[in-house]
């Protein structure tokens, strides 16, 4: 009998878990020695557990620091180094395989016919060139239509298990009682709640196969709502890639970005009422080169902030989605945008990061003048709002994340909350949708 092949599993708390359940899990042809952990702060120094595992590992799996990944290799005797995560430029995808080669190992992607799961109902996915780039507005502007047409859509959202990983393998949002139920982040917060402000119903977890089954029980259509700019996890029936014309040449310059490109039956170059003509262009250029099949579709994503008259001249700090700036190489987001429409006054909130936001800013050199908000986990959650509050001669915040932040952390000044949404004039999503016979 040949000797089992050990590999270490690099990734992120996500795709990383997600290749091990449909890839390795059960196959006596490998031994995962262990995860790595990158991008997400605090996921380190745990273990995949046994109940997650499978009865090949009978201790669980531990998770190291990425940083120990040529030691890991060493030590352990690896055989193949897998790389498991998103949104990575491809330099930065050379430089692991580098690593992974020079200590002695094979260096793996895997692709989507090992790791996409076949559902028993149609699947509609949403992924994108890069985080940030508007994926979960385009999702829920799909819900809205498929139940509008009588047509019961669940979503199943890109993983984020920053807790308990057994009690996280699989997750139901329907209530806000849920977000509570499962102690969320506000990182994870940010995807869930949109959902249950519109009456929508979203999975998520770490066991995709077994959320994929629940979500069936009640779905007509289930919708990917792609995190990152990961692949989806299943098979789909149409296949929707969201390209962001404010990083114009990242389509082609990430992994697996670029993938979900050359994949896709439809392109939406999103945000095009905010972009530069000429970045929408060479979006547009690149994405029909790579994928001349693809139907694409331009479209708006409309920023709207609460009381806008009001801020006109005011000195305001801007709050934006934490990922989308930070591993999304962001330099502004929709608070931005909304502030220069309003006429505010932008206030520099770097003097007065405190604790891991501090160390947020030392990390991402590009962030200036705007606030990441960090929060994976309650340590981030009060930096963040020690931060705001520290803010002393400041009017108000604009609040650019996803999620009215003001329920969650205490703000001691006027906050102005910012929505934005999928805005398609010409109605072609939709009519996409009813050609596939989806609506």
């Amino acid at each position: 009998m040949a000797e089992k092949r050990r590999v270490v599993i690099i990734g992120a708390a996500g795709r990383d878990f997600h290749n091990f359940n449909t890839f390795f899990r059960g196959n006596s042809s490998y031994e995962v020695v262990c995860f790595t952990a990158e991008q997400i702060p605090g996921i380190a120094g745990r273990k995949y557990p046994p109940v997650l595992a499978g009865g090949l590992y009978p201790n669980g799996i531990p998770i190291e620091e990425e940083k120990n990944l040529v030691k890991i290799i060493a030590e352990q005797n690896v055989d193949v180094g897998v790389l498991s995560y998103s949104d990575l430029p491809y330099s930065r995808v050379g430089n692991i395989s580098a690593r992974v080669n020079a200590a002695g190992a094979d260096f793996w992607l895997l692709g989507p016919k090992v790791t996409q799961i076949k559902s028993r109902k149609p699947v509609i996915a949403v992924c994108a060139v890069r985080t940030g780039s508007g994926k979960s507005q385009t999702s829920r502007y799909i819900s809205k239509l498929l139940n509008e047409a009588g047509r019961k859509c669940v979503s199943i959202r890109h993983p984020m298990p920053y807790g308990d990983l057994a009690k996280q393998a699989v997750q139901r949002f329907a209530s806000y009682d849920d977000l509570e139920k499962h102690e969320c982040t506000i990182e994870e917060m940010e995807e869930y709640e949109p959902y249950i402000e519109r009456g929508l119903v979203v999975y998520a977890g770490v066991d995709y196969g077994a959320i994929l089954r629940e979500a069936e029980k009640e779905a007509d259509v289930v919708l990917w709502d792609g995190g990152n700019n990961d692949c989806s996890f299943y098979k789909t029936d149409l296949l929707i890639t969201i390209a962001d014309p404010h990083r114009p040449g990242h389509e082609l310059a990430y992994y697996p970005g670029e993938v979900n490109v050359r994949m896709a039956d439809v392109i939406i170059i999103n945000k095009v009422d905010s972009a530069r003509p000429k970045d929408v262009a060479l979006v547009e250029e690149n994405v029909r080169k790579a994928n001349p099949g693809a139907k694409i579709i331009k479209a708006d994503s409309r920023v709207t902030v609460e009381r806008e008259a009001e801020l006109k001249g005011k000195k305001v700090i801007v709050v934006e989605d934490g990922p989308t700036l930070t591993h999304g190489d962001m330099k502004y987001g929709a608070g931005m945008i909304a502030a220069k429409k309003a006429g505010a006054v932008v206030v520099d909130a770097k003097p007065f990061a405190v604790g891991s936001i501090k160390a947020t800013y030392e990390k991402y050199s590009h962030l200036t003048t705007i606030l990441p908000a960090m929060g994976y986990g309650k340590q981030q959650m009060d930096d963040l709002e020690q931060t705001i509050n520290a803010a002393k001669d400041v009017d108000a915040i604009i609040i650019g994340t996803p999620i009215d932040l003001a329920k969650h952390i205490k703000i001691d000044k006027p906050a102005y909350r910012v929505t934005y949404e999928y805005v398609d004039a010409n109605d072609e999503l939709k009519k996409i949708l009813q050609e596939k016979k989806l609506l």
